[in-house]
């Protein structure tokens, strides 16, 4: 057994630990410092030199990176579409360029990363986080102020007056400059959160015995999801300041009005102070925190037993950059990690699709206003993740399991979120009797065209959708299209009268006393109660196995490659997960639209009216397919993995040792 270094797993504990070979207590030992900012350590602050006190400022910058990237882009992006005159697929670039950034950079990070000083790494993204905040609200300083024009009328005036004299053309905005502004900052936040969910997850998950990892990790992830929620409900209030609030005091708009745009830009000027704060204390927190070597000593390997521990044990693998594609083709040809990092792509492409779309799902087929919309999808997912994460951690937590136990509990959680997936199809509602479109004019009996002779003259356009309810339970896409003449205001409501075209499509009402009234017919449809009961359970147990998937990639790998592989990991989430799911899923709900906004110019936009029948299939579809492939994956691993036999498992000490 003297030759054990050909086979490392029959070393003897008592040769590992001889006084001639040192380097168990030289490696780690200069390491495991005190909490210091150079030569300055303050004893008071010792306290928070342990994993709870790193868990807490890591949540702090994980609910900063939610807040900025997931919450306030998402709920700015509109104003700013509208304010420098970009067209949707360049917001969408916008949107997309964070994912981009990091997905270029993660592996690079997390390679090099892993062997260096992981604290120091957070505090550089706390740095690039708020540095790309301040770069994403500059264009506001410098483009102006903002010319909103006259106000639009709905109603149906003299023709004449009502028709638009604006030309088409191809010029660009003087405005359009400002993209690369914003692209810029959407860089410098991606490269700020590559650190985060890579290295961060590592230095947590080397600091704490087995046992403990996923409970820790289920807190951070599930105090992470709150960064999204803080930011709609603060970027929402900025929104209701007005754009231009420290160049100009008063203004004749309303919130109300669709002219209005909102102070966007305050929150992510405030975010850039806030998120340098977090650079001072992941300065002071030491390469290792105190304990780890003990807790490394305990800790037990449940690597994927198919060779590839062995050879980065023997080649050391990580201290070099030679050493990346050796690196990277190791965990690439583990099938165990490669099948949980495509459940986990499958779960982000849902999740980030339903996140975008599900307000827009629930607007349409319950009826609602987008604000409540809006309040509902986020009053699901956002709890819903919250308690998965957290409720998953606890069970690894308490239970002790191991990497296979943790993938039957995945498997589990995605078998109940499948059946509740099934169920989602029996919430559809009718659709609502809508003028031109589901029921057409009397005087034309046609279907597919908001214009009749009872409105042709009115000039209406259907890019300003603002839909009313006539007395006779039909809705009219705006009141100028239901041939409204005159509007009064009942306290915040608006009601019309002499509206044309409902006395077309029910002669039983005069023209002359036909009323409508402001927004959507109230749904009969009662089945939006038993869908957000659905969606909460099903956001549930897709997050309670989120945190068993994490904790079970730590585990069936080496663990010198842990923080790569949630680099390669985070890579393919963003590539096959992120930045398609929002695509393919928009592109279902378009499938769906029976009314789009067409200018003047023959551009289509965005749409206004969805079949109810048809984005309900869609939704449950895409819903279903991906639970079935995060099913078939977590199988497959489950099926694959081969744990190390207990008799002659290394430790991961016993390997620091060796390498």
């Amino acid at each position: 057994m003297s030759k054990g270094i050909e086979n490392p797993a029959f070393i003897n504990s008592e040769e590992l630990h001889k006084p001639e070979e040192p380097r168990e207590e030289f490696e780690e030992e200069p390491t495991e410092g005190p909490c210091s900012w150079g030569g300055f350590t303050p004893h008071y602050l010792q306290c928070c030199n342990n994993p709870k006190g790193f868990l807490v400022f890591y949540c702090l910058l994980a609910v900063v990176q939610g807040f900025l990237v997931n919450g306030l882009v998402n709920i700015s992006i509109s104003t700013i579409e509208k304010r420098y005159e970009l067209s949707s697929t360049l917001t969408g670039v916008i949107a997309s360029t964070y994912d981009i950034a990091l997905a270029i950079l993660c592996l690079f990070v997390s390679f090099y990363g892993a062997r260096g000083h992981k604290p120091h790494w957070m505090a550089f993204s706390a740095f690039m986080m708020g540095l790309g905040a301040f770069v994403f609200s500059l264009p506001h300083y410098n483009c102006g102020l903002y010319r909103f024009g006259s106000k639009i009328k709905d109603t149906c005036p003299d023709p004449v007056s009502n028709r638009s004299e604006k030309g088409c053309t191809s010029e660009l905005s003087p405005l359009y400059n400002y993209l690369y502004v914003f692209l810029l900052g959407q860089l410098l936040m991606g490269i700020g959160g590559t650190a985060i969910y890579t290295l961060g997850t590592a230095y947590i998950d080397d600091s704490v015995p087995s046992e403990k990892s996923s409970l820790y990790i289920g807190i951070a992830y599930g105090t992470a999801v709150l960064g999204p929620a803080i930011g709609y409900i603060i970027g929402g209030q900025f929104l209701n300041i007005y754009i231009d609030v420290n160049k100009i005091q008063n203004v004749d708009l309303t919130p109300e009005d669709p002219r209005w745009l909102g102070a966007w830009w305050i929150p992510f000027l405030l975010s850039w102070p806030i998120s340098w704060l977090l650079v001072f204390p992941f300065l002071g927190f030491p390469k290792h925190l105190p304990g780890t070597a003990r807790i490394q000593r305990e800790k037990v390997s449940q690597a994927h037993q198919d060779g590839s521990e062995n050879i980065a044990v023997k080649k050391n693998l990580g201290k070099t950059f030679k050493d990346f594609p050796l690196a990277l083709g190791l965990l690439l040809k583990n099938p165990v990690f490669m099948c949980l990092s495509i459940t986990i792509s499958m779960e982000g492409f849902l999740m980030t699709g339903l996140a975008t779309f599900m307000p827009k799902y629930i607007e349409n087929q319950y009826g609602t206003t987008s604000s409540s919309a809006a309040m509902l999808g986020g009053s699901v997912l956002i709890p819903g993740a919250a308690v998965g994460q957290l409720l998953g951690g606890l069970v690894v937590s308490h239970f002790k399991l191991k990497c296979k136990s943790m993938i039957r509990i995945a498997v589990a959680t995605s078998i109940a979120s499948l059946l509740l997936t099934v169920l989602f199809i029996s919430t559809e509602c009718p659709n609502t009797a809508f003028g031109g479109i589901s029921v057409g004019y009397n005087d034309t009996g046609k279907t597919g065209n908001l214009t009749a002779s009872c409105n042709a003259l009115c000039g209406c356009e259907n890019s300003n959708y603002s839909p009313v309810c006539g007395e006779n339970g039909v809705q009219f896409f705006s009141a100028c299209f239901a041939g409204c003449k005159n509007e009064i205001l009942q306290g915040s409501s608006k009601v019309y009268y002499n509206c044309t075209c409902i006395g077309f499509t029910n002669t039983s009402i005069s023209e002359n006393y036909a009323k409508a009234y402001g927004g959507k017919c109230e749904t009969k449809c009662s089945s939006k109660p038993v869908f957000i009961g659905l969606s909460l359970l099903f956001a549930i147990f897709t997050f309670f196995g989120s945190t068993p998937i994490t904790t079970a990639t730590l585990r069936c790998v080496p663990p010198t490659q842990r923080p790569f592989a949630l680099g390669i990991q985070s890579v393919l989430l963003r590539i096959c997960g992120t930045i398609p799911g929002p695509v393919i899923l928009g592109a279902a709900m378009d499938y769906s639209c029976t009314q789009w906004d067409v200018n003047s110019c023959g551009t289509k936009g965005a749409c206004w009216i969805y079949d109810n029948s048809k984005i309900a299939y869609s939704f449950t579809l895409m819903c279903a397919v991906c639970k079935s492939m995060t099913i078939i994956f977590n199988s497959v691993a489950l099926y694959l993995y081969k744990p190390p036999k207990e008799k002659v498992a290394l430790t991961q000490m016993e390997e620091t040792a060796l390498s």
